[in-house]
Formats: C-alpha cells, structure tokens, sequence
C-alpha cells in the first residue's frame, strides 16, 4: 500500500502551471509542518475541525512516517516549495475502503492542487482493489467539498452536526460505467489544463531569439526574420552577446538580461549551450522554449527536461522546426515562405515534411490554422497537440506525422474523442524494417509492431494514409466537402474508359460503384444520347453538353442510394467541364477527377465564395482512396462507440490469486502446464472443450472410452510451445489400440520430458477461428483474431485491437478478416455462432485487462459451429508485471 516506490510525477494545474506530484518522505517533515504551520486560521479551522498548535507538527508526523500498508500520501511541489499534501488511511474493518485527507496551501486555492492530489491517490487506491474512500468535511468547507463535487465519481453524503461523512464508491472495473465517468472528467481537465500551458507556445504576448546572428542564413536569423515579416503583433527579442541591435529588433547578451516576463523562448544555440541556456530562461521567468537545437545526447536531454519541469516551462522539441499560429500571426520557424491561414492544425516530428505540408496545404487553399514541430518531444507531444486542435475553433482537421507514441493509450482515447467532432489524419510512416530503424534512432523507446500501430489507429478512427501524397489528397476532400455517410459512390464521366478505371480503383479502396434506382436512370435517359450508360457508372459520352453534365452529376447526387459523387473529365472540343462541377449542387459531398491537370490534386472554386470547393485529382485512383477514407471516416463517425460489457460468471479474484501463487513458485514466470491455464481461463468463463490429463496406458484408454469416440491426443511437455510442430499431436485416434499405439508414441518421442498426455474428443465442423493476446510494452494488451487451423499460418489473416474490447470493437474485430464470408454459413456449411465468438473475444479482452501478467495467449484452434465456439487448445504464459494507470493525469 505504501507510495515508497511510487515515482514522481509532473502534471499540470488549472492554469497550465507545472507542478511535482511525489510521496512523501521521512525528510519531508519540516517542509509539511511549515506549510501547515503558515496556514491561516480559517484554513487550519476547516481541515482540522478546531484550533491546535500541534495540529500542524501532528499532521507533519503522519504524512511523512515511514512507508507502511495502508497508508499514502503525496505532496506537491511548486519551485521547490511544498504546496499541498493529499493521502489516506486503510479502514481496518476488512471493508477495503480508506479515509481520504488534503490539505493545500492558502495560495494555491482554487487552482486544482487538490483535485490533482485526488486523482493520483485514487488511481494508487485502485492499484490497491480498494473499493471505496470516505472523507470528513465541515459544511462550510466550500473549496473541499468543490474538489469532492468535481471529482467525477459520485459522492454518498450524509450530513449531521455541520459534518458532511462522504463516501466514494472507486470504479471497479472497465465495464463500470462509473470508471467511464470518472477517465471523461479526468479528461476534460487534462484538456482545459494541457490548452492553458500551451497558449504561452502558440499564443505567446512575447517572444525571444536565442541565437540569433547577423549571419546571412543562419537559423537563429531565419526564425528571426519570420516572426518579424510575419507581423506579430507583440514584443520580440534577439539574444546575442555582441549586438544591441538586429535586423530593428533589440538585442540583449543573454536570457537573464531580458527585458520583463518573456512567454516564448527559440533556442538555437550549439547543443552543449541548450542546458546553461534553459537554464538562465527559467530564472528569469520564461515560461516555454522552442529548441532548435538538434543533436543532443540522451543525457542532455534528460538535463534540458528537467530544467523545464522545475520552471513550469512547457518545452517543444529537441531538433524542432518551430511553431506557426496563423491567427496571431506567429511563424517562428525556418519556412521559406509563411504560410497561409486556413483550417488544419499540424503536428508532426519531422521538420522536412513539415515543410511539405505546409507549403501543399497552403497551395491548395486548405491553409495552416497552427504548426508544431515536434523534433525529439521530449515534452510537448501528439496527444498534447490533439487536445489543442480540439478546443482550437479554427481548426477543422487535425494532422499528425508521428513516428513513435509517448502514451499510446491516452492517444487512443484522446483521438477517438477528437474524431467524433473533427477527422484526424496521419501518414502511418515506419512500415518497412529500414524506416522503423530510422524511427528508433530517434526515439529509443519501445515502438509498436506495424499491426499493433494499425490496431491503434484504426480503432481510435484516425485516418491513416500510406503515404504523403494520399494523406493531401484526403486532406484536400475533408477539408472541403462533407464527409460522405457511406461507401456508394455515384460516376459520372464523359469518358467510358475513365468510368472503368474508377470502378476498378473503387474496389481497392472499400467503396462500391452506386447503382442508380430507376427514376434516376430514366431521367437520365431523357438528357443522353443514345449511346449513353446509364446504371452506373454513367457515361455521358464525349459529345455531353457542359450544362446537361451539370445536371447528370445533381441528378445522380439526388439518388437515395448515392453517399458520394465522382465526376470524372476530359476536355474536348464541345467544352470544359470543369466549371459544370464546380456549379453543380448534388445534396451529397462530390469529388472530381480531371484527368488532364497537371496538379496532383487542387481544389476547384465557384465565383461564390460561400460555395464549398471541390478537390479535383489528376487521377481516379488518388480520388477513390480519398474517398475511400473519407467514407470509412464517415462510417466510423456514425457508429456508436459501443461499451464494455459487465460479463456474467467472472471470477477476477480467484484469478488474480491463481497468478500471485504461480509467480510465487516460479517468479520468473512461463509457460502454464495444462491445468493451471484450465483453471485461469474458467476464471472468465472461456468455454473449453472437454480434457482430462492421464499418465498411464490404462487411464488413457479408459479416458477415450470416457468420451465414446474419436479422440486427439497432446503431449504435455514443460516448455513446449507449439505442440503441432513438435510432431506433439495425434489427431483421429479411434478404440483403444489406436488410443494405445498413440500413447506408446509420445512416451518414445519424449521421454521422461513427458509430464502427460492431453485426451479430448475431437470436434468435427464449424470453423477454426484463432484467438490470441500480446501484451505490448507500449499499449499494453493486444487482443489478436484471424483464421485459424492449418492456413493459419500460411494466410496470416489476422486483425487486432487494443483490450480492453467495447461490444464494437469486438463485432470490428470479426469482420476484419478476409475470411469472414465463411462464418455467415455457405452451401453445406451452416453458420457460425457469431455471438459466441464475441462473447469469447470479450472474456479474453477482460482477462488480459485485468491480469497485465499474462504476457501472451493463446487459443487455437477455436472452433466456432452453429451451437456455439470452443476452445480446443489454450496456451498461457505469465510474467510478473506493475499495474500502470494509462490514464493517469501526468506528463510524459
């Protein structure tokens, strides 16, 4: 229970101020007792019911004693000053319910120390499986009873003698709905705290150069000179020793002889001055940095973080490109040209293609709302990025380039927010071995494998391009039409041969040539020629009139089977098209392919400026994956998230003692012998087909008669993993001399390894589906499903996503796989217990988020018939592992 191995931890308060959150230590006692000490009489009166000049070394003794279960406490420190303490006490009536205290230093009400203490005590009292807290409030303690209020978990309040006793129930679970409440008012926090300490990033009153030279296209003189052309409107500042003066712009030696409270600071300076330099802009108040500065070792970097934290500067980079916030007019970066204001929000960590997107998307029109170049972030990240665009009105798209994730789960979560209102768009870079090393060489720490980094992002709804040019392309349609509400795309073309090109394209990208409802193609029908098609796709010949191609791209969008147009051009010498597109209205969005521009991709505008434009492709292929995502992005959008089920018959604390007494006898951990795994996954109600383990001739043949059929025979062998390549198998075995000569086998081929043999029946029909979990450094657990049997292997259909499992993510999970035609049944072959197989995926989601020491799992084959799935074979191996709270509020 003690917090005495516990880390420290910095978060943010309400205003964006950095803060240390740590336990408390014995040597912390004096620091406790004078905050105590110095608050007023009011304060002392409300958080110990009386007056006591003891009260303050009293408390003092019973924060900062030793480590013992059930007890912790925090502290948190503001420039080195403790500003508040938070712990509790453990009941010892066996309620498993602890009494909750805080206390926070006269000045620092009401700017969310105590909340924060809250927050970080319940997620150590749920590492704990306490169940509940309880506190003592005086009726007039507003501020305190505001942080109980404002916790997000409901409150039993009883009130008697002007004391309120409160009670917490703590979540329980993820299928508690309580927890989902609680981790929304967590994030909403993080959200409003994280957008408080960025504004001094992107909405700076003043900024500062640091290494800024009168060198001709030096960096520091570059930035320099952007943020000056670029009219900001407040302050600016060079730091350079010999100059007072630069480019009109007053020059100071050094950060410390800056003239008031600067908010931003740009550092390009050699590596081995960052640290000084960080240092010297904390002391005088600065209150975040750009680092330019690429190349700094871990060590430094460690240095240049920690100088940060204990400032409360909020740091961009390491190797960053800079900043750009078009709304204030900020470009504090090395772009060659500034860019143009518009609707997407930028964060990436590579400055070169943040040169790129920032010109592309400028170009087109889509324009830039923020820019962040990320470098190294070693403090500022993806997900802090994601909490500005959300809460940014001018930004419309959010659009990441990020090769690792500091917290995958928290981005998970944050972008499935985001997404609901906004898309997010990211290029899932790192596909290949050598592009993964280069990533690594960045970041040394652990990065997903690419099916692990799709599962991520595919089940947060994030947008994921393969590549730059298809990322602009789908940019360039969201960020112009509306997002389509499904996958039938009407064609419209004035080329057969374009209309065949597209059709094809559209089935690789996921969407489906509409067909047109009669009315449609009869109305049609009136305005072609005779040698016009007119089902889909339409092709309207090459003689087609500019104001009929109009009206064939409206009529088309009218059809109550069209989710998207495509009208697809050449020019002839009847006419250009390409103002019919832009004139035409169809009541859903529309796309354009005009296949003799030169562009890529543009964006094509009416003469009214409050029509949308319409993004118009060189090619069909760029255009249907465009669509293609934007229409899986609409789908996504529409589909409620789901929620994680309260399952029936699950036993998680016989199953979490059931791996405390495995580790204990083995702390190394392993693979579990037959038994144990049994016993775990009936822990989850897992269904399993019948076994019995034996060990001699005789109760192997007694066990097959036991099941009065044909059986399967399996070698139990300590560590032996894959039993069927280990010739550890024997399938189809019918009476007892088969049964016998079968046994008499394994014996010789194992010897005294053989610790038994496995008897099950077989189980003929159905198919064999596989289920399996990973647990990833990372993200934590992976829940994996695909075919299984012997084509396993072979097909690699598999698809995955992130425990734990809502009820849709489960249904996504099944019908990711090539081969899900032949679940839904076929000629001969009945249907599959679709809910069955969900139903399982769920048990294992809950077991693998529940016991973060099964390092893997796996059931293969699991046969899934009519009647319902089971699971023939069951593999676990275990590991000692800490509970880590992804969700707790800190920064990285």
């Amino acid at each position: 229970m003690s917090t005495g191995s516990e880390a420290s931890a910095y978060a943010l308060l309400a205003d964006g101020t950095t803060i240390e959150i740590r336990p408390a230590r014995p040597e912390d006692f004096d620091a406790v007792r004078d905050m105590h000490a110095k608050m007023s009489s009011d304060n002392l009166y409300l958080r110990f019911f009386g007056f006591s000049t003891l009260a303050a070394e009293q408390e003092a003794r019973r924060i900062c004693r030793e480590p013992a279960p059930g007890h912790a406490a925090l502290l948190a420190v503001l420039g080195g000053e403790v500003v508040g303490c938070g712990s509790y006490e453990v009941a010892g009536d066996g309620s498993r319910s602890a009494e909750v205290a805080m206390a926070v230093a006269d000045d620092m009400h009401n700017r969310g120390v105590g909340t924060l203490l809250l927050e970080h005590l319940i997620s150590l009292a749920r590492g704990q499986r306490l169940h509940a807290f309880t506190a003592e409030t005086l009726a007039g303690n507003a501020l305190m009873l505001q942080v109980f209020a404002d916790a997000g978990l409901r409150a039993q309040r009883a009130l008697a003698d002007g004391v309120y006793d409160l009670t917490f129930p703590l979540p329980a679970g993820e299928a508690d709905a309580a927890l989902g409440t609680y981790r929304d008012a967590v994030a909403e926090r993080e959200r409003s705290a994280n957008v408080a300490s960025l504004r001094r990033v992107l909405t700076p009153a003043s900024v500062a150069v640091i290494g800024a030279s009168r060198r001709p296209g030096s960096v520091g003189r570059a930035i320099l000179l952007n943020i000056t052309a670029g009219n900001f409107p407040g302050p600016v500042y060079a730091v350079n020793p010999s100059v007072a003066e630069l480019d009109g712009v007053i020059s100071v030696p050094s950060a410390a002889a800056l003239p008031g409270e600067v908010d931003l600071a740009v550092v390009a300076v050699p590596a081995d001055a960052v640290p000084g330099i960080a240092e010297r802009c904390g002391q005088r108040g600065v209150k975040a940095l750009v680092v330019i500065t690429a190349g700094l070792g871990g060590a430094a970097r460690m240095e240049l973080l920690g100088i940060c934290r204990r400032h409360g500067m909020r740091l961009v980079g390491p190797a960053s490109f800079g900043v750009v916030n078009t709304s204030m007019s900020l470009d504090a970066t090395l772009a060659a040209r500034h860019p143009m204001p518009g609707s997407a929000g930028l964060a990436l960590q590579s400055g070169g293609v943040g040169v790129v997107l920032l010109e592309h998307l400028s170009r087109l029109g889509v324009g830039i709302s923020s820019f962040v170049s990320l470098g190294d972030k070693d403090d500022v990240s993806g997900n802090d990025m994601l909490l500005w665009c959300e809460s940014d009105t001018a930004t419309k798209l959010a659009v990441l380039y990020l090769e690792s994730f500091g917290n995958p789960r928290k981005f998970a979560r944050t972008a499935r927010r985001v997404g609901r209102a906004k898309p997010v768009l990211t290029v899932n870079a790192g596909r290949s071995a050598a592009g993964r090393r280069l990533a690594a060489a960045r970041n040394a720490a652990a990065e997903a494998p690419l099916l692990t980094r799709q599962a991520l992002l595919e089940q947060a709804g994030v947008i994921a391009a393969a590549n730059l040019g298809e990322l602009l392309d789908a940019a360039a349609l969201l960020a112009s039409q509306p997002v389509p509400l499904g996958p039938r795309v009407a064609v419209v073309s004035n080329t057969r041969g374009g209309g065949m090109l597209a059709a094809d394209a559209f089935a690789d990208a996921g969407l489906r040539v509409a067909g047109l409802a009669g009315h449609t193609q009869r109305a049609l029908r009136d305005l072609l020629p005779a040698g016009a098609a007119v089902a889909g796709p339409v092709a309207t010949t090459a003689e087609i009139a500019p104001g009929i191609f109009r009206q064939c791209l409206e009529l088309a969008g009218a059809d109550p089977g069209v989710d998207a147009v495509l009208a697809l051009t050449v020019t002839t010498a009847t006419g250009d098209l390409v103002p019919e597109v832009c004139a035409a209205r169809p009541r859903v969005p529309i796309a354009a392919t005009v296949m003799d521009q030169v562009e890529a991709v543009r964006l094509l505008r009416s003469p009214d400026e409050d029509d949308p434009a319409v993004p118009a492709y060189a090619y069909p292929e760029s255009a249907a994956r465009a669509l293609g995502h934007a229409a899986r992005y609409g789908t996504w959008q529409a589909t409620p998230p789901g929620r994680v089920p309260d399952l029936e018959g699950l036993r998680p604390d016989r199953a979490r003692e059931l791996i405390a007494g495995l580790l204990a006898d083995a702390p190394a951990g392993g693979w579990l012998p037959p038994d144990p795994a049994v016993e775990l996954l009936g822990c989850y109600g897992v269904p399993l087909a019948d076994c019995i383990t034996v060990t001699t001739e005789d109760t192997v043949i007694a066990a097959a008669a036991r099941f009065g059929g044909p059986v399967a025979l399996k070698a139990d062998v300590p560590g032996l993993v894959r039993r069927r390549d280990a010739s550890a198998v024997l399938l189809d075995l019918q009476g007892a001399d088969e049964v016998r000569r079968g046994f008499r086998s394994l014996q010789e081929t194992f010897g005294d390894r053989l610790a038994g043999v496995i008897v099950q029946p077989m189980i003929t029909g159905g198919v064999k589906v596989m289920i399996s979990v990973l647990q990833e450094q990372a993200l934590g657990p992976l829940v994996l499903f695909g075919l299984g049997g012997a084509a396993a292997y072979a097909l690699a259909d598999r698809a995955a996503r992130l425990a734990p499992l809502t009820d849709s993510d489960a249904d996504d999970l099944i019908h990711s796989i090539r081969a899900i035609p032949l679940l839904p049944g076929r000629p001969g072959a009945p249907a599959a217990d679709i809910a069955a197989l969900r139903d399982m995926l769920l048990r294992i989601s809950r077991l693998a988020d529940d016991l973060p020491e099964v390092a893997e799992l796996h059931l293969s084959p699991v046969v899934a018939r009519p009647d319902g799935a089971q699971a023939v074979d069951g593999r676990i191996r275990i590991q000692a592992a800490e509970p880590a709270d992804a969700y707790l509020r800190r920064l990285q």
